[in-house]
Protein backbone atom coordinates (compact mmCIF):
# COMPACT_ATOMS: atom_id res chain seq x y z
CA UNK A 1 0.00 0.00 0.00
CA UNK A 2 2.86 2.24 0.72
CA UNK A 3 4.33 1.66 -2.77
CA UNK A 4 0.90 2.80 -4.48
CA UNK A 5 0.79 6.04 -2.08
CA UNK A 6 4.10 6.37 -3.55
CA UNK A 7 3.33 6.11 -6.74
CA UNK A 8 0.29 8.53 -6.72
CA UNK A 9 2.20 11.03 -4.76
CA UNK A 10 5.11 11.22 -6.80
CA UNK A 11 3.98 9.83 -10.12
CA UNK A 12 6.05 6.67 -12.05
CA UNK A 13 9.10 6.11 -10.67
CA UNK A 14 12.32 5.34 -12.47
CA UNK A 15 11.45 1.53 -12.87
CA UNK A 16 8.67 2.11 -14.66
CA UNK A 17 10.16 4.68 -17.55
CA UNK A 18 13.51 2.50 -18.38
CA UNK A 19 10.91 -0.66 -18.44
CA UNK A 20 9.12 1.36 -21.24
CA UNK A 21 12.56 2.49 -22.65
CA UNK A 22 13.50 -1.31 -23.04
CA UNK A 23 9.79 -1.86 -24.62
CA UNK A 24 10.99 0.47 -27.71
CA UNK A 25 13.89 -1.68 -28.22
CA UNK A 26 12.26 -4.85 -28.06
CA UNK A 27 9.46 -3.90 -30.33
CA UNK A 28 11.89 -2.53 -32.77
CA UNK A 29 13.76 -5.72 -32.87
CA UNK A 30 10.30 -7.16 -33.17
CA UNK A 31 8.73 -5.54 -35.49
CA UNK A 32 11.33 -4.83 -37.60
CA UNK A 33 11.23 -8.24 -39.08
CA UNK A 34 8.05 -9.12 -38.01
CA UNK A 35 5.83 -5.96 -40.33
CA UNK A 36 7.97 -7.22 -43.19
CA UNK A 37 8.06 -11.54 -42.16
CA UNK A 38 5.12 -12.04 -44.45
CA UNK A 39 6.96 -10.98 -47.61
CA UNK A 40 10.26 -12.37 -46.63
CA UNK A 41 9.08 -15.89 -46.26
CA UNK A 42 7.07 -15.66 -49.10
CA UNK A 43 10.05 -13.87 -51.24
CA UNK A 44 11.24 -15.24 -53.94
CA UNK A 45 14.98 -16.88 -53.64
CA UNK A 46 16.04 -14.83 -56.06
CA UNK A 47 15.28 -11.67 -54.28
CA UNK A 48 16.76 -13.03 -50.94
CA UNK A 49 13.42 -14.32 -49.63
CA UNK A 50 12.57 -18.39 -48.50
CA UNK A 51 10.35 -18.90 -51.52
CA UNK A 52 8.17 -20.83 -48.97
CA UNK A 53 4.37 -21.23 -49.25
CA UNK A 54 0.98 -19.00 -47.71
CA UNK A 55 0.08 -21.90 -46.03
CA UNK A 56 3.86 -22.35 -44.75
CA UNK A 57 3.90 -18.90 -43.38
CA UNK A 58 0.62 -19.41 -41.87
CA UNK A 59 2.06 -22.13 -39.92
CA UNK A 60 5.25 -20.93 -38.82
CA UNK A 61 4.21 -17.47 -37.80
CA UNK A 62 1.12 -18.97 -36.20
CA UNK A 63 3.02 -21.63 -34.04
CA UNK A 64 5.59 -19.29 -33.07
CA UNK A 65 3.57 -16.28 -31.92
CA UNK A 66 1.05 -19.16 -30.53
CA UNK A 67 4.45 -20.08 -28.20
CA UNK A 68 5.66 -16.49 -27.76
CA UNK A 69 2.47 -15.75 -25.72
CA UNK A 70 1.70 -19.27 -24.44
CA UNK A 71 4.15 -20.00 -21.82
CA UNK A 72 4.79 -16.49 -20.26
CA UNK A 73 2.28 -17.94 -17.36
CA UNK A 74 5.69 -19.80 -16.78
CA UNK A 75 8.88 -16.81 -17.02
CA UNK A 76 6.13 -14.65 -14.89
CA UNK A 77 5.66 -16.87 -12.27
CA UNK A 78 9.26 -17.39 -12.06
CA UNK A 79 9.68 -13.71 -12.50
CA UNK A 80 7.43 -12.98 -8.98
CA UNK A 81 9.67 -15.51 -7.66
CA UNK A 82 13.46 -15.50 -8.53
CA UNK A 83 12.98 -11.52 -9.29
CA UNK A 84 12.72 -9.67 -12.54
CA UNK A 85 15.47 -8.00 -13.40
CA UNK A 86 17.62 -11.99 -13.61
CA UNK A 87 14.85 -13.44 -15.76
CA UNK A 88 14.94 -9.82 -18.74
CA UNK A 89 18.73 -11.01 -18.41
CA UNK A 90 18.30 -14.52 -20.07
CA UNK A 91 15.87 -13.17 -22.04
CA UNK A 92 18.26 -10.84 -23.94
CA UNK A 93 21.14 -13.02 -23.79
CA UNK A 94 18.89 -15.56 -25.65
CA UNK A 95 16.64 -12.86 -27.78
CA UNK A 96 20.16 -10.85 -29.00
CA UNK A 97 21.69 -14.06 -30.86
CA UNK A 98 18.25 -15.55 -31.87
CA UNK A 99 17.60 -12.40 -34.07
CA UNK A 100 20.99 -13.33 -35.56
CA UNK A 101 20.39 -16.29 -37.00
CA UNK A 102 17.26 -15.88 -38.14
CA UNK A 103 18.73 -14.12 -41.04
CA UNK A 104 21.30 -17.18 -41.54
CA UNK A 105 18.46 -20.15 -42.15
CA UNK A 106 17.18 -20.74 -45.42
CA UNK A 107 15.31 -23.48 -45.55
CA UNK A 108 11.15 -24.13 -43.34
CA UNK A 109 12.64 -26.34 -40.45
CA UNK A 110 16.37 -24.20 -39.91
CA UNK A 111 14.04 -20.98 -40.25
CA UNK A 112 11.50 -22.27 -37.72
CA UNK A 113 13.83 -23.01 -35.57
CA UNK A 114 15.54 -19.70 -35.07
CA UNK A 115 12.09 -18.12 -34.76
CA UNK A 116 11.54 -20.45 -32.10
CA UNK A 117 14.59 -19.49 -30.30
CA UNK A 118 13.27 -15.82 -30.56
CA UNK A 119 9.97 -16.65 -29.72
CA UNK A 120 11.23 -18.11 -26.38
CA UNK A 121 13.00 -14.86 -25.14
CA UNK A 122 10.10 -13.05 -26.01
CA UNK A 123 7.93 -15.02 -23.71
CA UNK A 124 10.32 -14.75 -20.98
CA UNK A 125 10.26 -10.79 -21.60
CA UNK A 126 6.84 -9.81 -22.51
CA UNK A 127 5.25 -10.73 -19.16
CA UNK A 128 8.00 -9.37 -16.79
CA UNK A 129 7.71 -5.97 -18.78
CA UNK A 130 3.80 -5.34 -18.58
CA UNK A 131 4.25 -6.93 -14.86
CA UNK A 132 6.71 -4.28 -13.69
CA UNK A 133 3.77 -1.69 -15.37
CA UNK A 134 1.07 -3.58 -12.88
CA UNK A 135 3.58 -3.04 -10.08
CA UNK A 136 4.38 0.20 -10.07
CA UNK A 137 0.88 1.78 -10.92
CA UNK A 138 -2.56 1.33 -9.42
CA UNK A 139 -6.39 1.39 -10.12
CA UNK A 140 -6.52 5.39 -10.24
CA UNK A 141 -3.39 5.76 -12.30
CA UNK A 142 -3.12 2.26 -14.04
CA UNK A 143 -5.06 3.54 -17.17
CA UNK A 144 -2.49 6.18 -17.78
CA UNK A 145 0.06 4.16 -17.10
CA UNK A 146 -0.61 1.39 -19.60
CA UNK A 147 -1.62 4.13 -21.96
CA UNK A 148 1.79 5.38 -21.63
CA UNK A 149 2.62 1.91 -21.98
CA UNK A 150 1.11 1.11 -24.85
CA UNK A 151 2.26 4.17 -26.42
CA UNK A 152 6.01 3.30 -26.22
CA UNK A 153 5.42 -0.16 -27.59
CA UNK A 154 4.14 1.77 -30.56
CA UNK A 155 6.86 3.65 -30.81
CA UNK A 156 9.32 0.68 -31.48
CA UNK A 157 6.53 -0.64 -33.59
CA UNK A 158 6.66 2.71 -36.09
CA UNK A 159 10.46 3.14 -35.72
CA UNK A 160 11.54 -0.50 -36.34
CA UNK A 161 9.88 -1.33 -39.48
CA UNK A 162 10.60 1.89 -40.92
CA UNK A 163 14.13 1.45 -40.12
CA UNK A 164 13.86 -1.67 -41.70
CA UNK A 165 12.65 -0.97 -44.82
CA UNK A 166 15.14 0.92 -45.28
CA UNK A 167 17.42 -1.34 -44.86
CA UNK A 168 16.61 -4.61 -46.70
CA UNK A 169 16.68 -2.30 -49.85
CA UNK A 170 20.76 -3.10 -49.11
CA UNK A 171 19.86 -6.57 -48.37
CA UNK A 172 17.55 -8.96 -46.29
CA UNK A 173 20.42 -10.00 -43.78
CA UNK A 174 20.77 -6.33 -42.45
CA UNK A 175 17.04 -6.45 -40.88
CA UNK A 176 18.27 -9.09 -39.04
CA UNK A 177 21.35 -7.25 -37.97
CA UNK A 178 19.25 -4.27 -36.60
CA UNK A 179 17.25 -6.70 -34.49
CA UNK A 180 19.92 -7.99 -32.74
CA UNK A 181 21.62 -4.70 -32.24
CA UNK A 182 17.93 -3.14 -30.50
CA UNK A 183 18.16 -5.91 -28.26
CA UNK A 184 21.77 -5.28 -26.99
CA UNK A 185 21.36 -1.79 -26.19
CA UNK A 186 18.82 -2.92 -23.73
CA UNK A 187 21.52 -5.10 -21.66
CA UNK A 188 23.26 -1.59 -20.13
CA UNK A 189 19.97 -0.12 -19.86
CA UNK A 190 18.82 -3.16 -17.53
CA UNK A 191 22.13 -3.56 -15.78
CA UNK A 192 22.70 0.12 -14.40
CA UNK A 193 19.10 1.84 -14.77
CA UNK A 194 16.43 -0.94 -13.74
CA UNK A 195 15.77 -1.58 -10.17
CA UNK A 196 13.32 -4.61 -9.10
CA UNK A 197 9.77 -3.40 -8.62
CA UNK A 198 8.15 -3.27 -4.88
CA UNK A 199 6.43 -6.18 -4.50
CA UNK A 200 3.56 -7.45 -1.51
CA UNK A 201 4.63 -10.12 0.72
CA UNK A 202 8.27 -10.05 -1.01
CA UNK A 203 9.87 -11.98 1.30
CA UNK A 204 7.06 -14.83 1.78
CA UNK A 205 7.39 -15.12 -2.44
CA UNK A 206 11.13 -15.44 -2.27
CA UNK A 207 11.16 -18.40 0.27
CA UNK A 208 8.77 -19.99 -1.98
CA UNK A 209 9.97 -23.72 -3.62
CA UNK A 210 9.81 -23.78 -7.25
CA UNK A 211 7.49 -26.94 -6.67
CA UNK A 212 5.15 -24.14 -4.77
CA UNK A 213 5.70 -22.27 -7.95
CA UNK A 214 4.74 -24.67 -9.92
CA UNK A 215 1.41 -25.62 -7.99
CA UNK A 216 -0.02 -22.15 -7.67
CA UNK A 217 0.62 -22.00 -11.83
CA UNK A 218 -1.61 -24.49 -12.23
CA UNK A 219 -3.89 -23.63 -9.62
CA UNK A 220 -5.18 -20.53 -11.93
CA UNK A 221 -5.99 -22.79 -14.84
CA UNK A 222 -6.83 -26.09 -12.58
CA UNK A 223 -4.88 -28.77 -12.94
CA UNK A 224 -2.16 -30.31 -14.89
CA UNK A 225 -4.82 -33.30 -16.42
CA UNK A 226 -7.01 -30.12 -17.83
CA UNK A 227 -3.54 -28.29 -18.94
CA UNK A 228 -2.72 -31.28 -21.10
CA UNK A 229 -6.22 -31.64 -22.55
CA UNK A 230 -5.82 -28.07 -23.89
CA UNK A 231 -2.21 -28.03 -24.36
CA UNK A 232 -2.62 -31.09 -27.04
CA UNK A 233 -5.74 -29.61 -28.37
CA UNK A 234 -3.96 -26.57 -29.35
CA UNK A 235 -0.82 -28.21 -30.50
CA UNK A 236 -3.14 -30.34 -33.13
CA UNK A 237 -4.21 -27.14 -34.95
CA UNK A 238 -0.33 -25.73 -34.71
CA UNK A 239 1.04 -28.68 -36.22
CA UNK A 240 -1.68 -30.39 -37.99
CA UNK A 241 -2.79 -27.18 -40.27
CA UNK A 242 0.71 -28.62 -42.44
CA UNK A 243 -0.83 -31.48 -43.57
CA UNK A 244 -4.87 -32.09 -43.42
CA UNK A 245 -7.53 -29.33 -43.79
CA UNK A 246 -9.20 -27.19 -40.91
CA UNK A 247 -11.71 -28.94 -41.00
CA UNK A 248 -10.15 -32.36 -40.31
CA UNK A 249 -8.04 -30.89 -37.66
CA UNK A 250 -10.73 -29.73 -36.20
CA UNK A 251 -12.69 -33.40 -35.85
CA UNK A 252 -9.53 -34.95 -34.50
CA UNK A 253 -9.16 -32.44 -31.93
CA UNK A 254 -13.05 -32.70 -30.82
CA UNK A 255 -12.16 -36.68 -30.84
CA UNK A 256 -9.08 -36.00 -28.22
CA UNK A 257 -11.00 -33.34 -25.91
CA UNK A 258 -14.75 -36.07 -26.05
CA UNK A 259 -12.04 -39.07 -24.84
CA UNK A 260 -10.79 -37.14 -22.22
CA UNK A 261 -13.99 -35.89 -21.11
CA UNK A 262 -15.21 -39.76 -21.55
CA UNK A 263 -12.04 -40.73 -19.17
CA UNK A 264 -13.11 -38.31 -16.30
CA UNK A 265 -16.68 -39.73 -16.38
CA UNK A 266 -15.22 -43.19 -15.82
CA UNK A 267 -13.39 -42.25 -13.23
CA UNK A 268 -16.08 -40.44 -11.84
CA UNK A 269 -18.66 -43.33 -11.95
CA UNK A 270 -15.99 -46.36 -11.22
CA UNK A 271 -14.69 -43.77 -7.85
CA UNK A 272 -11.70 -44.29 -8.87
CA UNK A 273 -8.62 -42.26 -7.06
CA UNK A 274 -7.40 -40.97 -10.29
CA UNK A 275 -6.99 -37.08 -11.20
CA UNK A 276 -9.74 -35.61 -13.09
CA UNK A 277 -9.50 -32.00 -15.43
CA UNK A 278 -10.64 -29.27 -12.57
CA UNK A 279 -10.70 -25.77 -13.56
CA UNK A 280 -9.31 -23.07 -12.30
CA UNK A 281 -10.14 -19.54 -12.07
CA UNK A 282 -13.09 -19.87 -14.42
CA UNK A 283 -14.40 -16.10 -14.42
CA UNK A 284 -10.52 -15.16 -15.89
CA UNK A 285 -10.10 -17.76 -18.29
CA UNK A 286 -13.45 -17.31 -19.63
CA UNK A 287 -12.76 -13.43 -20.17
CA UNK A 288 -9.26 -14.90 -22.22
CA UNK A 289 -11.13 -16.95 -23.93
CA UNK A 290 -13.49 -14.59 -25.24
CA UNK A 291 -10.71 -11.48 -25.69
CA UNK A 292 -8.98 -14.11 -28.02
CA UNK A 293 -11.33 -14.14 -30.62
CA UNK A 294 -10.51 -10.15 -30.89
CA UNK A 295 -6.85 -11.14 -31.27
CA UNK A 296 -7.66 -13.30 -34.23
CA UNK A 297 -9.11 -10.64 -36.21
CA UNK A 298 -6.96 -8.08 -35.37
CA UNK A 299 -3.77 -10.25 -36.30
CA UNK A 300 -5.31 -9.82 -39.88
CA UNK A 301 -3.67 -6.32 -39.89
CA UNK A 302 0.13 -7.47 -39.44
CA UNK A 303 -0.47 -11.32 -41.22
CA UNK A 304 -2.86 -10.68 -43.90
CA UNK A 305 -3.16 -6.74 -45.03
CA UNK A 306 0.36 -6.80 -46.26
CA UNK A 307 -0.11 -9.50 -49.02
CA UNK A 308 -3.46 -7.87 -49.74
CA UNK A 309 -1.85 -4.45 -50.17
CA UNK A 310 0.90 -6.17 -52.30
CA UNK A 311 -1.50 -8.29 -54.87
CA UNK A 312 -4.41 -6.07 -54.70
CA UNK A 313 -4.10 -2.76 -53.65
CA UNK A 314 -2.88 -0.07 -56.58
CA UNK A 315 -0.47 2.71 -54.44
CA UNK A 316 1.27 4.57 -57.32
CA UNK A 317 -0.61 7.50 -57.24
CA UNK A 318 0.52 7.63 -53.42
CA UNK A 319 3.82 6.85 -54.38
CA UNK A 320 4.10 9.93 -56.75
CA UNK A 321 2.09 12.26 -54.20
CA UNK A 322 5.44 11.70 -51.63
CA UNK A 323 7.56 11.78 -54.34
CA UNK A 324 6.12 15.03 -55.49
CA UNK A 325 6.39 16.18 -51.83
CA UNK A 326 9.52 15.66 -51.73
CA UNK A 327 11.19 17.61 -54.85
CA UNK A 328 9.22 20.70 -53.26
CA UNK A 329 11.21 20.45 -50.80
CA UNK A 330 14.40 19.90 -52.95
CA UNK A 331 14.78 16.27 -51.73
CA UNK A 332 16.61 13.94 -54.24
CA UNK A 333 13.96 11.46 -55.88
CA UNK A 334 15.96 9.52 -58.51
CA UNK A 335 15.94 5.67 -58.75
CA UNK A 336 18.26 5.52 -56.39
CA UNK A 337 17.63 8.16 -53.84
CA UNK A 338 16.82 7.51 -50.43
CA UNK A 339 12.88 8.49 -50.60
CA UNK A 340 12.56 5.89 -53.34
CA UNK A 341 14.41 2.71 -51.60
CA UNK A 342 12.69 3.40 -48.45
CA UNK A 343 8.85 3.70 -49.98
CA UNK A 344 8.87 2.81 -53.27
CA UNK A 345 7.83 -1.21 -53.73
CA UNK A 346 8.97 -3.11 -57.25
CA UNK A 347 5.58 -2.45 -58.53
CA UNK A 348 6.40 1.74 -58.28
CA UNK A 349 3.65 1.47 -55.22
CA UNK A 350 4.16 1.98 -51.53
CA UNK A 351 5.85 -0.28 -49.46
CA UNK A 352 2.85 -2.27 -47.74
CA UNK A 353 4.92 -2.00 -44.57
CA UNK A 354 4.28 2.17 -44.49
CA UNK A 355 0.58 1.33 -44.68
CA UNK A 356 0.60 -0.93 -41.65
CA UNK A 357 2.94 1.35 -39.59
CA UNK A 358 -0.02 4.03 -39.79
CA UNK A 359 -1.28 2.12 -37.15
CA UNK A 360 1.78 2.80 -34.91
CA UNK A 361 1.83 6.54 -36.08
CA UNK A 362 -1.87 7.10 -34.68
CA UNK A 363 -1.26 5.33 -31.34
CA UNK A 364 2.18 7.46 -30.65
CA UNK A 365 0.44 10.84 -31.22
CA UNK A 366 -3.11 9.95 -29.86
CA UNK A 367 -3.11 6.91 -27.23
CA UNK A 368 -2.50 9.35 -24.20
CA UNK A 369 -5.28 11.16 -25.04
CA UNK A 370 -7.44 7.61 -25.59
CA UNK A 371 -6.44 6.35 -22.31
CA UNK A 372 -7.16 9.71 -20.70
CA UNK A 373 -10.74 9.21 -22.46
CA UNK A 374 -10.61 5.32 -21.10
CA UNK A 375 -9.59 6.72 -17.69
CA UNK A 376 -13.19 7.77 -17.35
CA UNK A 377 -14.80 4.20 -18.55
CA UNK A 378 -14.92 0.79 -17.33
CA UNK A 379 -12.59 -1.33 -18.29
CA UNK A 380 -15.25 -4.07 -19.98
CA UNK A 381 -17.24 -1.09 -21.34
CA UNK A 382 -13.74 0.45 -22.89
CA UNK A 383 -13.15 -3.23 -24.15
CA UNK A 384 -16.44 -3.26 -25.73
CA UNK A 385 -16.37 0.07 -27.83
CA UNK A 386 -12.43 -0.60 -29.11
CA UNK A 387 -13.82 -3.63 -30.37
CA UNK A 388 -16.40 -2.82 -32.53
CA UNK A 389 -14.39 0.68 -33.84
CA UNK A 390 -11.65 -2.43 -35.29
CA UNK A 391 -15.13 -4.39 -36.81
CA UNK A 392 -15.93 -0.81 -38.72
CA UNK A 393 -11.95 -0.52 -39.86
CA UNK A 394 -12.73 -3.98 -41.56
CA UNK A 395 -15.91 -3.25 -43.27
CA UNK A 396 -13.43 -0.46 -44.53
CA UNK A 397 -11.30 -2.69 -45.62
CA UNK A 398 -13.35 -4.46 -47.47
CA UNK A 399 -15.07 -1.57 -49.34
CA UNK A 400 -12.50 -1.98 -51.92
CA UNK A 401 -8.64 -1.39 -52.93
CA UNK A 402 -8.36 2.29 -53.01
CA UNK A 403 -4.97 3.65 -51.29
CA UNK A 404 -6.69 6.11 -49.28
CA UNK A 405 -9.69 3.98 -48.15
CA UNK A 406 -6.67 1.17 -47.08
CA UNK A 407 -5.07 3.48 -45.23
CA UNK A 408 -8.21 5.48 -43.74
CA UNK A 409 -9.20 1.97 -41.97
CA UNK A 410 -5.83 1.29 -40.73
CA UNK A 411 -6.10 4.96 -38.43
CA UNK A 412 -9.80 3.38 -37.78
CA UNK A 413 -8.55 -0.05 -36.66
CA UNK A 414 -5.45 2.02 -34.68
CA UNK A 415 -8.15 3.65 -32.05
CA UNK A 416 -10.32 0.69 -31.63
CA UNK A 417 -6.51 -0.62 -30.70
CA UNK A 418 -6.26 1.78 -28.11
CA UNK A 419 -9.17 1.36 -26.24
CA UNK A 420 -9.70 -2.23 -25.93
CA UNK A 421 -5.84 -3.27 -25.62
CA UNK A 422 -4.33 -1.27 -22.36
CA UNK A 423 -7.30 -1.46 -20.94
CA UNK A 424 -7.57 -4.98 -21.25
CA UNK A 425 -4.09 -5.34 -19.59
CA UNK A 426 -5.43 -2.73 -17.17
CA UNK A 427 -8.42 -5.05 -16.18
CA UNK A 428 -6.27 -8.34 -15.62
CA UNK A 429 -3.16 -6.36 -13.73
CA UNK A 430 -5.89 -4.37 -11.27
CA UNK A 431 -9.26 -6.02 -11.51
CA UNK A 432 -8.07 -9.64 -11.79
CA UNK A 433 -4.45 -10.62 -10.46
CA UNK A 434 -3.76 -10.49 -6.47
CA UNK A 435 -1.12 -7.92 -6.36
CA UNK A 436 1.81 -10.55 -5.85
CA UNK A 437 1.12 -12.59 -8.51
CA UNK A 438 0.69 -9.99 -11.08
CA UNK A 439 3.33 -11.72 -13.33
CA UNK A 440 1.53 -15.07 -13.36
CA UNK A 441 -1.63 -13.23 -14.01
CA UNK A 442 0.26 -11.07 -16.71
CA UNK A 443 2.06 -14.38 -18.17
CA UNK A 444 -1.58 -15.96 -18.30
CA UNK A 445 -3.27 -13.01 -20.12
CA UNK A 446 -1.05 -13.54 -22.97
CA UNK A 447 -3.00 -16.54 -23.60
CA UNK A 448 -5.80 -14.92 -25.44
CA UNK A 449 -3.00 -13.29 -27.64
CA UNK A 450 -1.82 -17.20 -27.82
CA UNK A 451 -4.79 -18.43 -28.62
CA UNK A 452 -6.04 -15.42 -31.54
CA UNK A 453 -2.00 -15.36 -32.99
CA UNK A 454 -2.72 -19.30 -33.83
CA UNK A 455 -6.18 -19.16 -35.14
CA UNK A 456 -5.20 -16.00 -36.36
CA UNK A 457 -2.38 -17.50 -38.53
CA UNK A 458 -3.96 -20.41 -39.73
CA UNK A 459 -7.43 -18.23 -40.86
CA UNK A 460 -4.68 -15.62 -42.13
CA UNK A 461 -3.02 -18.78 -44.39
CA UNK A 462 -6.15 -20.54 -45.40
CA UNK A 463 -8.46 -17.69 -45.74
CA UNK A 464 -6.40 -15.11 -47.93
CA UNK A 465 -5.49 -18.07 -49.94
CA UNK A 466 -9.00 -19.91 -50.64
CA UNK A 467 -10.99 -16.61 -51.05
CA UNK A 468 -8.67 -13.37 -51.50
CA UNK A 469 -7.00 -15.53 -53.86
CA UNK A 470 -8.36 -18.73 -55.14
CA UNK A 471 -11.86 -16.91 -55.03
CA UNK A 472 -10.53 -13.64 -56.20
CA UNK A 473 -12.90 -12.11 -53.34
CA UNK A 474 -10.99 -10.21 -50.82
CA UNK A 475 -14.22 -8.18 -49.34
CA UNK A 476 -15.49 -11.38 -47.98
CA UNK A 477 -12.71 -12.13 -46.45
CA UNK A 478 -12.94 -8.96 -44.59
CA UNK A 479 -16.24 -8.51 -43.85
CA UNK A 480 -15.65 -12.47 -42.43
CA UNK A 481 -12.89 -10.62 -39.75
CA UNK A 482 -15.28 -7.70 -39.25
CA UNK A 483 -17.83 -10.34 -38.00
CA UNK A 484 -15.82 -12.07 -35.60
CA UNK A 485 -14.79 -8.85 -33.99
CA UNK A 486 -18.95 -7.86 -33.59
CA UNK A 487 -19.49 -11.38 -32.41
CA UNK A 488 -16.25 -11.07 -29.63
CA UNK A 489 -17.90 -7.46 -28.73
CA UNK A 490 -21.40 -9.40 -28.13
CA UNK A 491 -19.71 -12.38 -25.99
CA UNK A 492 -17.96 -9.63 -24.08
CA UNK A 493 -21.06 -8.15 -22.95
CA UNK A 494 -22.96 -10.94 -21.99
CA UNK A 495 -19.58 -11.37 -19.51
CA UNK A 496 -19.51 -7.86 -18.49
CA UNK A 497 -23.14 -8.08 -17.79
CA UNK A 498 -23.02 -11.66 -15.75
CA UNK A 499 -19.79 -11.82 -14.72
CA UNK A 500 -17.81 -8.58 -14.95
CA UNK A 501 -20.15 -7.00 -12.63
CA UNK A 502 -19.88 -9.57 -9.66
CA UNK A 503 -15.96 -8.95 -10.14
CA UNK A 504 -16.48 -5.35 -9.75
CA UNK A 505 -18.95 -5.81 -6.68
CA UNK A 506 -16.11 -7.97 -4.76
CA UNK A 507 -13.43 -5.47 -5.17
CA UNK A 508 -15.24 -2.95 -3.75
Amino acid sequence: MNAEAAVERKGFPQSFWVANIMEIFERMAWYGFYALSSLYIMGSVVEGGLGLTSADRGIIQGAVTFFIYLFPFVTGALGDRYGYKKMLLIAYSVLAPAYFLLGQMKTMPTFFAAFMLVGIGASIFKPLIVGTVGRVSNEKNGSLAFGIFYMMVNVGGFAGPLMATFLRSQGWHYVFYASSIWILINIPLLLIFYKEPPMPNEAENRAKSFSTIMREMFEVIGNIRFFVTLFVTLVLFVLGSKWFKLEEIALIAAIWIAANLAFDFIIKVSGAKMPRMRLGNVRFLLFLLLLSSFWVAYNQVFLTLPLFLEHSVDSRSIMQGILSIGQSLGLETGPDSTLVRVFQDSRGGVKPEHFININAFCIILFQVIVSFINSRLKPLISIMIGISITALSFILLSLGTSPVVIAFGVAVFSFGEMMASPKAKEYTAHAVAPPDKIGLYMGYFMWSNAIGSLFGGILSGHLYQRIALDANNPTLMWQLFASLSLFCCVLIFIYHQKVGKKIAAEKA
